[in-house]
């Protein structure tokens, strides 16, 4: 892409776990980034459009993250409203950080693709990372998971995978109108991965599966935007009921190269003293 390297790519959720990630890279490189947050300038918010204009002002592309999440009722709405302002502006390549088996993020993907935008999407599992970046922290500390899932098999991808997958599709050629299906390598319960993140930490953590009226009730103790309780009640009783119980070649197909394995994932964040009291 000649003009990747002069204009700016507009990173929306610059500052969450993706985005963040993809930016160090991308800045790396020395491609010019623009953080898309609240915090940021000029400051972008999903929720005021008047925001979305001065973002895209003379960017190359754009790496769409929505917040809180893709997967919450009027997501998609919004995404299409946004892509097709950016293409008027004559911003056309668009990448979208997806999640899989989730009703709202797939309307989202059509109506992207239905934008006029060079588009590519980035269909994920379960972030991996959520257990270290997250609401998880806390209770894996205390030595107790807590959660109304059973032994359905998850396959976590790690985040450095997406953002690498991110970088290449931005940067390279041949991925416009390309969907790709980012897992790890293996499928795990939610109980072996708390049994893996032990093991490399070094402690006693156990895993307990409650139900969902304990969960909606432990949820609300902690004071979350409702939008954040809404979306941890759609993931837990609805997206992870064995629909995503597959492993795809996404990482394969982007990046030449084996998906993160999550023990892998496990060891080297123990070692950072993140699960450690």
């Amino acid at each position: 892409m000649t003009n990747t390297t002069t204009k700016p790519i507009l990173i929306l959720g610059g500052t969450g776990k993706t985005g963040r990630r993809l930016a160090e890279r991308l800045t790396a490189r020395g491609i010019p980034v623009r953080i898309g947050s609240r915090s940021a300038t000029p400051r972008f918010d999903w929720e005021v459009p008047a925001s979305w204009a001065p973002a895209l002002e003379d960017v190359s592309a754009v790496y769409i993250s929505y917040y809180p999440d893709i997967a919450v009722p009027g997501a998609a709405e919004v995404i299409a409203a946004f892509a097709r302002l950016a293409v008027r502006h004559g911003v056309r390549r668009l990448v979208l950080l997806s999640g899989r088996g989730e009703h709202e993020a797939q309307r989202a993907e059509e109506m992207l693709k239905a934008s006029g935008a060079d588009w590519t999407i980035l269909r994920c599992a379960w972030f991996s990372q959520n257990f270290s970046e997250g609401f998880l922290v806390e209770p894996l500390l205390a030595g107790e998971v807590a959660l109304p899932v059973g032994p359905v098999g998850e396959p976590f991808v790690d985040v450095d995978d997406i953002a690498d997958a991110a970088e290449a599709v931005l940067t390279e050629p041949g991925h416009v109108g390309q969907l790709y299906e980012l897992t790890g390598p293996r499928l795990l319960s939610f109980a072996g991965a708390v049994a893996e993140i032990a093991k490399a930490a070094g402690r006693d953590i156990r895993f307990v599966r409650i139900s969902h009226d304990e969960f909606t009730t432990a949820v609300a103790s902690h004071e979350l935007p409702p939008e954040i309780v809404w979306l941890l009640d759609e993931l837990f009783t609805q997206v992870l009921d064995g629909r995503n119980e597959s492993l795809t070649d996404g990482v394969q197909r982007v990046l030449g190269r084996a998906p993160k394995d999550f023990f892998a994932y496990a060891t080297e964040t123990a070692a950072t003293g993140i699960w450690s009291n």
